[in-house]
Formats: structure tokens, C-alpha cells, sequence
């Protein structure tokens, strides 16, 4: 099992002892991986009881919670209001179904009951299904909630028409603009030449980043092929200060994005795992056609659409926590090529926790998760030629 993430977030939460052999698990603000109960400043959640062997984690807000479910053999359904957890006879965890905001069902071996899924669809919380390696399968939510007939119009015409081009200048700047920031994030904390070579990478990106702003074209395949140049130049330096900066014994030679040899990119694949089932569900609640994108070509099983919107959210979901727990002594174990289950437990809980932490956007504090919705909706204006889409940019 793993312990709680070092950050001044958990170590500011005051513990007491577990109001039943440890069996609760409350969070806010933060996840706890670790079966406890914490006590907070907000009001409890209603009884909400899990186990306390980490196979289902209760990722809770004040405004909402994530069930994370990853054991061979459970079974999901419902009782009354509530969602139960059961490991054969015995029920191993109950939620509140007012609670709930999303499933997440994280291994083989799961089942569920379809009273459930209708009891879900009905309230509009999504299941999604991941494989052993964060990628998501499948996407369950109501079909109505997606019933948008006109934005996607739109959207389909927009990728033949200089909408859709902007929106691929300002999806590779938004990527390039926080690459820059978390280079020069990591350099706030180095000197030497370590630190100059974050900072020297970072002016060159926001250089590349006013390039991709300036990229001549009117439709995206005009602007694509300029654009894919300058986000891979880009790629090629941000990685390789990454590689520099990363302790040498984690072994990362470079990104690799599928069949990862080395820990530290089976962890990254496995968040970015995490962070698209999250942009799929916002680009589906926009009414936008997750397979019909703008910057990454349309080819068949390949939701385009939801890769081009999570560019921007790389960097600050995933690579942001990660990073930053692996230089500061975050162990990864590889099993047969696969992360095991203490790995994946601690990236999940360090994705999770950066989505629903809260950053300044549009004047007000929003949870991250908050953002990537409003971002789709944007992108859903911009097909119609509403409003003009620009990335969200993190500040650190």
C-alpha cells in the first residue's frame, strides 16, 4: 500500500484514528490512497464505507467525488441510493449515489448490474473503463446527454474552414505555453547549469509558441503540417530537459508513447490514460464528436477530437505531479512490462488529485476537472463561430 503523497496539501490535513479499523476514507481537496478517515473542515459525506485493501478509493470534493474501483472479482450495483461493492457475499464499500460524479473501473474482472448503469445514466454520472495501461476502453453515459445536433455540424464544417484552423494554432500554442511554464517551474528549484538549461528551453518554446500563433493557412490541413514541425521541435527539448532533470537510476532515455519499456513512460501513459477519459466524457457533455478532430489526423478508432483537447492539459495533469514525485524519491515497479498495482495506485491518486484541485480561471477558483469541461464547451462555441477558443493557460 502506498502512503500519502508528500505535499503540503496532506501534510496540512490533521488525522485521527479511524472511526472503524480504518475502513474510511475521506477526501477533499487531495487523494488519500491510504484507507483513513481525515478529519476535515467541510461538512461529512454521508456513510460512505470502503475496504482497506486500496481496491476502491473514494476521491471526494465538496462538490462531488470519483469512485476509483481496480480488484479482480468485484462486483458494482445498487442499493437503494447507494452504490454497493461486493467481493463475493460480503459488501467491501457503499457510496452515495448523490455523491457520485463518476465511475472508474480500473481492472479486468468487474462486473456490474445494469439497474446500476440505468440508475447512473438517469442522474448523468459516467463509468469509465480503463485498461491495465490507463487507456480508456469505454465511455458508458446517456446517450441524451450528447444530442446536439447542430454543434456538430458545425463542428464537421469547421474542419474545412479557418475555425478549424484556429483552433489547431491555439491547441499547439496552449501545449507549447505549459511546457514552457513547467520547465520554468522545475527551475525554480535548481541552479547552476541545470537551471539555465531549463531557462534557455523555456525561451525557446514560447519562441516556437509565437510561431504556431503566426502559422499561415485557412483550413487545418493547410496549417497542420507546420504545426505538427513546431510542436515536435518543441517536444524534442521539453523531453529532453526532462531527461536531464529525472534521476538517473529511473532510466528514461526519451518519451515513448506506446509499448514503454521504462517505468517512468508506463506511468506518464498511464495518466494521460487517466486525463482522456476525463477530456472524452467533457468533449461528449459539449455535444462535440469525439472522433472528428482538427490537429491530429482522423483515422478509424482514433477519438482526434479528445487528443487535440487534452494537449493543453498534459502538462499541468499529468507530467506536473508525476515529475515532481519522482525527483523527490518516488519509487515506480515494473512487472512484465506494466506497472504494478502500488504504481499505479500512487499515479492515479497524483492525477486525481491534481483534477480536482482548484485554479484561477475567467476571474473565479475552479477544480481542474471544472476547466476541462469548460474548455469543451469553448470549443463547441468556436465551431459555431460564437466565441474564439483559446487554451487555457496554468499558472505556476
Amino acid at each position: 500500500m502506498s502512503s500519502l503523497p508528500s505535499s503540503p496539501l496532506f501534510s496540512s490535513l490533521r488525522r485521527k484514528p479511524p472511526g472503524s479499523e480504518g475502513q474510511y476514507n475521506w477526501i477533499t481537496g487531495g487523494v488519500d490512497v491510504v484507507p483513513e478517515q481525515i478529519e476535515l473542515p467541510l461538512p461529512p459525506l454521508d456513510d460512505a464505507i470502503l475496504p482497506d485493501d486500496g481496491s476502491v478509493i473514494l476521491l471526494a470534493t465538496e462538490n462531488g467525488s470519483q469512485l476509483f474501483v481496480a480488484g479482480f472479482g468485484l462486483f458494482i450495483g445498487k442499493k437503494s441510493e447507494r452504490v454497493v461493492v461486493k467481493q463475493g457475499k460480503s459488501v467491501c464499500a457503499q457510496v452515495p449515489l448523490m455523491r457520485l460524479q463518476e465511475i472508474i473501473i480500473a481492472s479486468r474482472g468487474i462486473s456490474l448490474s445494469s439497474d446500476l448503469v440505468e440508475e447512473l445514466c438517469e442522474r448523468g454520472i459516467r463509468i469509465a473503463f480503463l485498461n491495465s495501461s490507463g487507456k480508456p476502453l469505454a465511455l458508458i453515459t446517456s446517450p441524451m446527454l450528447t444530442a446536439t445536433v447542430e454543434t456538430r455540424r458545425a463542428q464537421l464544417t469547421a474542419c474545412q474552414s479557418d475555425r478549424g484552423a484556429d483552433l489547431c494554432r491555439w491547441i499547439v500554442a496552449g501545449k507549447l505555453h505549459n511546457q514552457e511554464k513547467l520547465l520554468r517551474y522545475f527551475a525554480k528549484s535548481r541552479d547552476g547549469e541545470k537551471k539555465s538549461a531549463l531557462e534557455s528551453s523555456a525561451v525557446a518554446l514560447r519562441r516556437l509558441r509565437r510561431s504556431a500563433l503566426a502559422t499561415e493557412g485557412a483550413t487545418p490541413d493547410e496549417v497542420r503540417p507546420g504545426l505538427m514541425g513546431l510542436e515536435g521541435t518543441g517536444g524534442r527539448l521539453y523531453w529532453k530537459q526532462v531527461g536531464n532533470m529525472l534521476p538517473d537510476a529511473l532510466g528514461f532515455a526519451g518519451r515513448s508513447h506506446q509499448g514503454a519499456t521504462d517505468a517512468v513512460n508506463a506511468a506518464l501513459n498511464y495518466g494521460y490514460g487517466i486525463l482522456t477519459s476525463h477530456v472524452w466524457g467533457a468533449v461528449m457533455n459539449a455535444g462535440l464528436e469525439p472522433f472528428a478532430g482538427f490537429l491530429h489526423v482522423e483515422r478509424s478508432g482514433k477519438p482526434s477530437l479528445v487528443l487535440d483537447l487534452m494537449e493543453e492539459f498534459r502538462q499541468p495533469v499529468v507530467d506536473r505531479p508525476i515529475l515532481s514525485w519522482l525527483n523527490k524519491g518516488g519509487q515506480l515497479v515494473l512487472q512484465k512490462g506494466m506497472l504494478d498495482a502500488a504504481s499505479k495506485e500512487s499515479v492515479a491518486s497524483r492525477v486525481l488529485l491534481r483534477l480536482v484541485a482548484e485554479e484561477q480561471h475567467r476571474g473565479k477558483q475552479h477544480q481542474v476537472r471544472s476547466i476541462i469541461q469548460m474548455q469543451a464547451r469553448l470549443a463547441a462555441s468556436a465551431v459555431r463561430g460564437l466565441r474564439a477558443y483559446r487554451s487555457y493557460s496554468f499558472k505556476w
